[in-house]
């Protein structure tokens, strides 16, 4: 039996026969029997004046056009006609019309025509031509039937069976609530007689499950109009009706596709993305979405699995799910589950040809797949699913996933042109999905790789405590380039460096590395903060040129910013310069914050040739220094300096550890999204008590030497190092006797007890020595192979008016020497001699200093 369901009144332009549509009735010999006010409108005749006469009244007269009898033989002959002609206006103006001529059928066999005609300029259907309007009327068949007063059908034509399944005999003298009844056909009813009342023009859309496709429910638009005889009087109504599921479904597909490019790719997120797809399918074109990725998809991890290669049991995780149902009582998994493929399931064909699968009727057949997973097949019988579409998600020849589409409470299953626009849509999807794949690969990469680079450990020896945070940015953003390092120096001092290298991705995170391995390569060499910013500086430029010439493109500006400081623990101070990196925060032992007024430096790779000029502080025992990147106290809504006022604020509090503290510090971009990684870096500073440095001054000659190896001997004796009392007087006597030979003036002598102890001589040249090769017959030159033999590492760094060497000797007794700098020759090799001092580049003369006093 036909049902009905009830629907609200469609769009009118919905229907093919509008409101501009003039509508006339003609017996078998041509002659107008009924005629609309929409006829009259269109060509000025009232019914009076065409019903009872021949139409070719309205005709325009020429020798070409065919006389009546034999426009309706042609039109007998092809059951109707439609196209495009003229017709003559009452008032002598020709008129071009889209004309359709149905046949119509009524009591005994008796044949007659209704004519629908519309202007063809008055019709604003854009800058549609004449032949598709043309083959847009031939193509679409309506269904014609005609009622008396009394609503019962007096004429109809062979598509109305094809509508609705109502045979004609059987529709001829009835109403339509008589063969069609339900509440459906009450309305329709309704809407007749208001035209019948009114004369004026209805429209409806209504929806039918037919008889021969019970499964399937089609949509009708439906247009009423008045029929008036001769004297005016209403004659009866015509209803014109058209199948317009077909094209409302199109609209319905072109509505996802269109939103599936305004919401799809939005995110550079896989899940959020695959999500976005369930969505959207959801409901307008399944009940029940669900997407699955390959389980390295989501997180970038892993080669792509190529289609094909489903040798291995695959595992995919649940990255999308959407149903009409609150809760999705369909999915036995939810949003990142793993989910299992079945072996002797569709699913497997799919991943393995890589072509989609169609099953309209799903576990119809006998010993079907779905009794191999008991899990889904209990959901299944549960929701009542009976239909399945399964669509791989491919790009690049991978496959990416799949997605499941499924009806529930749609009773129609699943066609060829649904597949079609499902595999549309996921292929869209595809795109996006694998952008964002590509996306989370670099990021996955770029995060190893920086956390690769920055240090695990922080070693601020008897300097400084340090500690530190790293967050990266948000997954819309990806990883940075800020970097941070603490690096032990000679003289039980310490480096500290924080940096930001524009830009996100790998790329930032591998030059990130480079910059980091400059640093490190430039504090090696003792160089001050200032200097050592202008060599960083010249290092980025010949970076972006090296990369340039690779590229064969312009050299482009990279740009990074830094702070570079050295606190010295024996005097408290600290020399500090900066690149474009915000200021550092000091806060004193008692919570005083103190934003130190350092000169900002252009940012290193700009090209500009600006000396970086450094500021030395005093600092008390106790105090925190913080050095950190902008993205902790710059955001899209917060000024730079407010950030950095909280971030004071945030650590203004004496007696916390310094993890607390940068715990505490982050914490305070909570609830924000930040836009740029987040790098901190604390350290609290530390004072090597004096009686673990003892100095000396000696005169510029032979005796001093050996006052020098007495005096080294006797503080060590004080110190309890007895042990290393042979070596110590060597080095010392080795470098004091390299100073009193190649200098002029006094000579220094220091030695400081910390994790290791430290032998320094300082005099008034600025030439460091160097080894050499020293031969079998040389009587010279083998002092400084003896200090790097003894010693763990040594080295040379400029000072105000002359340098300091210095050597370093592991605490324990009989370690071997973990030699870095000028080391002895490897085995085979001869041994080095002392050559003439090369020149060591002087530390700037003039620096600013500011003194932090200290509270009593």
């Amino acid at each position: 039996m036909t049902s009905t369901d009830m629907v609200t009144q469609g769009d009118r332009t919905s229907t093919i026969e509008r409101s501009d549509s003039a509508i006339a009735m003609l017996d078998d010999q041509g002659t107008v029997v009924g005629w609309t006010r929409a006829a009259e409108g269109l060509v000025g005749y009232s019914a009076g004046d065409v019903v009872g006469r021949s139409a070719a009244l309205v005709l325009p007269s020429s020798g070409k056009a065919p006389t009546i009898s034999a426009f309706v033989e042609r039109c007998r002959a092809q059951n109707g006609w439609s196209g495009t002609t003229s017709v003559r206006h009452k008032d002598g103006r020709v008129l071009s019309v889209s004309l359709r001529i149905s046949m119509l059928r009524g009591h005994h066999g008796t044949v007659g025509w209704l004519v629908s005609l519309t202007d063809i300029g008055r019709v604003s259907w854009g800058a549609m031509n004449e032949s598709v309007r043309e083959s847009l009327l031939a193509r679409t068949p309506i269904g014609v039937v005609v009622r008396d007063p009394d609503l019962r059908c007096t004429w109809v034509d062979d598509t109305m069976e094809r509508h609705d399944g109502v045979p004609r005999d059987r529709r001829l003298g009835r109403r339509f609530n008589e063969v069609v009844p339900g509440a459906q056909a009450d309305v329709l009813e309704t809407m007749m007689r208001q035209v019948l009342k009114t004369g004026v023009t209805g429209f409806h859309e209504y929806r039918l499950r037919l008889p021969a496709d019970p499964r399937r429910e089609h949509s009708f638009a439906v247009s009423i109009f008045c029929l008036l005889d001769a004297d005016g009087q209403v004659l009866g109504v015509c209803v014109i009706s058209i199948d317009v599921t077909e094209s409302r479904r199109a609209r319905e597909r072109l509505t996802i596709l269109s939103e599936a490019g305004t919401r799809l790719g939005r995110s550079l997120d896989v899940m959020r993305t695959s999500q976005e797809l369930a969505d959207l399918a959801v409901p307008l074109l399944a009940d029940y979405v669900a997407v699955d990725l390959e389980q390295s998809v989501p997180y970038g991890e892993g080669p792509p699995v190529r289609l094909g290669s489903t040798g291995e049991r695959l595992v995919f995780r649940r990255a999308g799910l959407a149903s009409i149902h609150r809760g999705i009582p369909e999915s036995p998994f939810v949003r990142g589950e793993p989910v299992l493929v079945q072996q002797a399931s569709p699913f497997m064909d799919v991943l393995r040809t890589g072509r989609s699968h169609l099953e309209p009727f799903l576990g119809d057949a006998p010993h079907s797949w779905i009794d191999e997973d008991p899990v889904r097949a209990r959901k299944i019988r549960e929701n009542g699913m009976h239909s399945l579409m399964v669509v791989p998600i491919r790009a690049r020849r991978a496959l990416l996933g799949v997605v499941l589409f499924i009806r529930t409470e749609d009773p129609g299953p699943f066609q060829d042109v649904d597949l079609l626009l499902a595999e549309e849509l996921v292929g869209r999807a595809a795109l996006s999905l694998d952008n964002a794949r590509q996306y989370a690969r670099e990021h996955t990469a770029a995060l190893a790789l920086q956390r690769t680079l920055l240090p695990h450990r922080l070693r601020g020896g008897t300097a400084v405590e340090a500690a530190s945070r790293y967050l990266p940015a948000d997954m819309e953003n990806g990883v940075g380039g800020d970097w941070f390092d603490v690096i032990p120096l000679s003289g039980a001092r310490v480096a500290l460096v924080v940096g930001d290298v524009v830009g996100h991705g790998i790329n930032a995170a591998a030059n990130m590395g480079r910059l980091r391995t400059a640093v490190h390569t430039l504090a090696d060499m003792e160089l001050p903060p200032g200097e050592l910013l202008a060599h960083l500086d010249d290092t980025v430029q010949r970076l972006a040129e090296e990369d340039a010439d690779a590229s064969d493109q312009p050299p482009a500006v990279v740009g990074a910013t830094c702070l570079y400081a050295v606190y010295d623990p024996v005097t408290r101070r600290c020399v500090m310069a900066r690149a474009g990196h915000p200021p550092p925060v000091i806060i004193d032992p008692r919570g005083e914050v103190t934003v130190p007024d350092l000169p900002t430096g252009t940012p290193l790779g700009t090209g500009l040739g600006v000396p970086f000029e450094s500021v030395e502080l005093e600092l008390p025992e106790g105090s925190l220094l913080a050095l950190y990147t902008d993205g902790l106290v710059e955001s899209r809504d917060r000024d730079i300096d407010v950030g950095i006022r909280r971030l004071g604020t945030a650590l203004a509090q004496p007696g916390r550890s310094l993890e607390d503290l940068c715990t505490g510090a982050t914490e305070t971009l909570r609830g924000e999204t930040p836009s740029d990684d987040v790098t901190l870096l604390l350290v609290r500073t530390r004072v090597l008590s004096p009686a673990r440095v003892a100095s000396w001054t000696l005169p510029s000659d032979q005796s001093s030497v050996r006052d020098a190896r007495r005096l080294a001997a006797r503080q060590l004796t004080e110190w309890g190092l007895e042990r290393l009392e042979d070596p110590t007087k060597l080095i010392v006597s080795e470098l004091v006797t390299n100073a009193v030979r190649h200098a002029t003036g006094p000579v220094g002598l220091r030695l400081i007890q910390h994790h290791v102890l430290t032998c320094e001589v300082t005099d008034a040249s600025v030439c460091s020595p160097q080894l050499l090769r020293a031969d079998s017959a040389d009587e010279n030159g083998r002092g400084l192979f003896l200090v790097a033999q003894l010693s763990r590492r040594w080295g040379a760094r400029a000072v105000a008016g002359g340098k300091v060497v210095w050597a370093e000797e592991d605490l324990t007794a009989g370690a071997p020497p973990a030699r870095t700098g000028g080391g002895p020759p490897e085995p085979g090799e001869r041994p080095q001699r002392m050559s003439a001092e090369r020149p060591v580049r002087p530390a700037p003369s003039r620096a600013s200093r500011v003194r932090v006093p200290q509270r009593e």
